[in-house]
């Protein structure tokens, strides 16, 4: 094996060190996303500010929680960057009459309408990093942002949550949607490893169980769209197919994202119960074989595919930088947790393509959207709005897989 092969092999030194130099990268790219009020500027090709385009909540919480890691690795400047994101959360992102969180704000500080459960689950999960990371004002906001959820999103008889309100939170849209339960649970387990409730942990599992019964009923394709009595509509936005949040049919980058959340979950509840653990570590197997069978190499080219049909036929051929940084995260924590070779071989291929197609090696970061071929489009992701998934994609393949990723940096628990 030469150089080049160990930079791509998962557990090599200089597979460490590659990634380590990547982390470093991004956590520069990102400094300058900071408005005066803290809200998160979308950030460009370069990682100059556009600050024509809206300040969303989302991001600004991404960007909270990785710099928080940043604090914990010792990134310099780290430490300022998380305070003033939390002003831009706990002040002009926040709905001091209504409760809960803007969706944004627009380029001249108006509100960007709507509470998204999407980006409230990004509240919790910048806030319980916050916490971690040592933060003033991050143990606050994680008590309000957990009594917002749990009043206006977490619907306990179900045990699922909700999708979207309008800003006063007296009309719940009926839409219902797998991607805000995604991050919910990836907040929950956050949650619970930060303050040890674990309330949080019980109702990830209980998301888990629904998505693992409908994804096996649809041949290990997650449905991703549903009506207010949760029932798949499964032909929403055909006549939309590359929307940004809610693309029509199969979306294997999150049949990746949540074979890894499934991984953690179960580890986390079973612990040294093997075989509490194992159907859910087989479910997980199975979400993302189907999704890198379907994705990865589908057109003939390398990179995944943004969306299938019910059928696994590509629809949106993108790729998607988020999709590539879930696939080296999921395949790392397979082989660590079967020994299964197949995922350290499709690792190598991952970390080989991000090196060869994603990684701008001029301007900083990933690129965040290719087209079939692999030349930059940008179409649904213009610029590089965030560095969320491509800073993860660093840590976690080595963190323990059973720990949310800041909770395993703030343990120093690694491979």
């Amino acid at each position: 094996m030469d150089v080049t092969e160990r930079k791509y092999q998962f557990g090599t030194e200089e597979n460490q060190a590659f990634m380590k130099e990547i982390r470093e990268d991004l956590l520069k790219f990102g400094h300058q996303f900071p408005s005066p009020g803290g809200s998160s500027y979308y950030l460009g090709d370069d990682g100059t500010p556009w600050k024509d385009r809206n300040r969303e909540t989302w991001i600004t919480c991404r960007m909270t929680h990785v710099y928080s890691i940043g604090s914990m690795l010792g990134h310099e400047g780290s430490e300022a960057l998380v305070d003033a994101a939390l002003k831009g959360i706990r002040g002009e992102l926040h709905d001091d009459k209504n409760g809960g969180w803007y969706a944004g704000l627009t380029k001249d500080g108006e509100i960007v309408p709507t509470k998204q459960c999407y980006a409230h689950a990004f509240v919790i999960l910048a806030a319980t990093s916050g916490i971690l990371a040592g933060r003033e004002g991050a143990k606050e906001l994680l008590e309000d942002a957990l009594k917002v959820y749990d009043l206006r999103f977490w619907n306990e008889e179900e045990g699922l949550s909700c999708d979207t309100w309008n800003t006063e939170f007296t009309e719940l849209d009926p839409y219902r949607g797998v991607n805000a339960n995604m991050h919910t649970v990836e907040a929950f387990l956050a949650a619970a490893d930060a303050i040890g409730d674990e309330k949080y942990r019980v109702r990830a599992g209980r998301i888990i169980d629904h998505v693992i019964s409908w994804a096996k009923n649809n041949s290990w394709r997650i449905p991703e769209h549903f009506y207010s009595n949760w029932e798949p509509d499964l032909e929403c936005n055909k006549d939309r197919p590359d929307d940004q949040f809610k693309p029509y049919g199969a979306t294997p980058g999150h049949g990746i994202e949540w074979a890894r959340l499934i991984t953690q979950w179960a580890l986390s509840t079973y612990k040294e119960d093997k075989t509490g653990a194992a159907p859910y570590i087989q479910a997980a197997e199975n979400l993302y074989n189907r999704a890198i069978a379907d994705g990865w190499n589908a057109d003939g080219a390398p990179g995944i595919v943004y969306t299938t049909d019910w059928d696994g036929n590509p629809i949106v051929h993108d790729r998607m930088h988020w999709t590539l940084a879930e696939a080296i995260n999921t395949s790392a924590v397979l082989y660590r947790v079967t020994g299964k070779e197949k995922y350290t071989a499709d690792y190598a291929e991952f970390m080989a393509y991000l090196d060869e197609k994603v990684l701008d090696h001029v301007n900083g970061s990933w690129f965040h959207q290719l087209d079939r071929q692999n030349h930059l489009l940008t179409t649904v992701w213009p610029g590089k709005s965030d560095i969320y998934h491509a800073l993860q994609a660093t840590l976690i393949p080595y963190c323990n897989p059973g720990l949310s990723v800041a909770a395993a940096v703030k343990k120093q628990d690694y491979a």
